[in-house]
């Protein structure tokens, strides 16, 4: 039985953002968006020893302890997996493109403002070009100087993160991923998406004038009706900020079914 390779790159004092995107597909094996489990053991395992390799003094310990130590220090939302944004701040990436990202895109309001920008022609994804342009800006944002074969590593390596089906474009879940996971509302809403008839029903009740949009007080009760449905515990905090988000999808406040069916469906809308 062939022996899994030791990811490369592990012992580099910077890494790209191609080198870091190689890494985390090394350990994500299953894709799942976190490194866990078996995962993390050997990530731990091979960090530790290309330290240890580059002259990095490693503390005396036992491999649970120095693994405990790791966790608590790296495991941001504490649930016992890493994800891309917290691998970001362990690993030496250069010009750290991923954090550049959520220093300026750092809250759920902030990226469905950005997303809103960028997706100009209202499809629920950004595609390729559009894409750059969002990274540009982002850099520009960000005071970091780059230049067009760097932009397009970029988007590049962005849209070999989060292209999951190779189809050239980023829906706005994937895309958020980016963010940090307790400020990423969309999470919340995935194991309450849905099917494109029961939106359309649940949009019909609140939209009772059939004029096409919602506002921010039918859009509450809409999100509220949700959460009941689906048994899950309201924070009214968590809930006043989800809906501040979705918002900044609307025009003038006005919400409209297209957008919201962006965040609540499985599918975007063709």
């Amino acid at each position: 039985m062939a022996v899994k390779q030791q990811a490369p790159y592990l012992h580099l004092a910077e890494l790209t953002a191609s080198q870091f995107l190689d890494i985390w597909k090394h350990y994500d094996s299953d894709g799942n968006g976190y490194i866990e489990g078996k995962e993390l053991e050997n990530f731990f395992q091979e960090l530790e020893s290309a330290r240890r390799g580059a002259g990095v003094d490693s503390k005396n310990g036992s491999f649970a302890e120095k693994m405990k130590e790791f966790m608590q220090k790296y495991d941001k939302n504490a649930d016992g997996k890493i994800e891309m944004a917290e691998l970001a701040q362990i690993l030496p990436t250069e010009e750290n493109f991923l954090l550049c990202f959520r220093q300026h895109v750092g809250s759920s309001s902030e990226f469905m403002e950005a997303w809103r920008k960028y997706d100009t022609d209202r499809s629920g994804y950004i595609e390729a070009n559009e894409l750059k342009g969002f990274l540009s800006d982002l850099l520009k944002k960000a005071n970091r100087p780059y230049d067009e074969p760097k932009l397009q590593e970029y988007t590049q390596t962005i849209l070999r993160m989060f292209d999951l089906n190779g189809d050239g474009k980023l829906g706005l879940s994937e895309m958020s991923r980016l963010l940090p996971v307790q400020e990423n509302f969309l999470l919340k809403f995935q194991g309450m998406k849905l099917a494109t008839d029961e939106f359309n029903a649940i949009f019909a009740f609140y939209d009772k004038d059939g004029n096409g949009f919602i506002d921010e007080n039918e859009l509450d009760a809409l999100l509220k009706d949700l959460y009941e449905k689906n048994k899950k515990e309201m924070n009214i905090q968590h809930l006043t900020n989800y809906r501040k988000s979705i918002m900044n999808l609307s025009d003038g406040g006005k919400l409209y079914r297209k957008e919201l069916e962006i965040v609540l469906c499985n599918e975007p809308p063709m």
